[in-house]
């Protein structure tokens, strides 16, 4: 177990990962904040500083190392091993998503599609490598880590971020929720 100060900080950080990325996209729907360039930069550079903040908790407060988190340098052989797993993995990952989509006729994409289509390629990139970056940061390196500690359950540890990023990712429907989870 963790010990007690640490605790509240670890607390902080699951707030901050379960709960910002979902707080942060409703805010923006509920306030009706116009999908344009300069917005999606401002609400990109929100989450990249909530995913500062964690990372200075697991350094500063937590005292841990980037390794808790999934952060460190493997050696080269094995990340070109993982490089090849990992390809595998999403390719295999994306067909199932893919081939659900398709059986149950899944409507794909979110009413901010289009808007986002007229975004120039350069937006759209720091969209995606934000996003992957604090998703993968945020739901497995911290969320599972630190509640499988704090529970003693790698089933909890594993369901409750997957639970609320499917649920973040509503918007896009349930084809956007199954590939999202994948």
């Amino acid at each position: 177990m963790i010990a007690l100060p640490v605790r509240r900080w670890t607390i902080v950080g699951l707030l901050i990962v379960l709960f910002s990325m979902p707080l942060v996209s409703a805010l923006f729907t509920v306030l009706r904040i116009p999908l344009t360039a300069q917005n999606v930069l401002f609400r990109e550079a929100i989450l990249f500083t909530c995913a500062a903040l964690l990372l200075f908790i697991v350094r500063r407060k937590e005292r841990l190392g980037w390794d808790s988190v999934g952060l460190q340098r493997p050696p080269l052989g094995n990340t070109a091993i993982w490089v090849g797993v990992t390809f595998v993995g999403v390719l295999v990952a994306l067909a199932m998503a893919f081939a659900l989509i398709k059986l149950f006729h899944l409507p794909v994409g979110s009413s901010d599609f289009q808007a986002l289509e007229a975004f120039p390629t350069w937006l759209l990139l720091v969209v995606i490598i934000v996003a992957g970056f604090i998703e993968e940061l945020f739901c497995r390196g911290y969320a599972i880590e630190r509640l499988h500690s704090l529970t003693g359950s790698l089933i909890l540890a594993a369901g409750i971020p997957l639970f609320i990023f499917a649920v973040s990712h509503y918007r896009q429907g349930w084809a956007g929720v199954i590939a999202a989870k994948h």
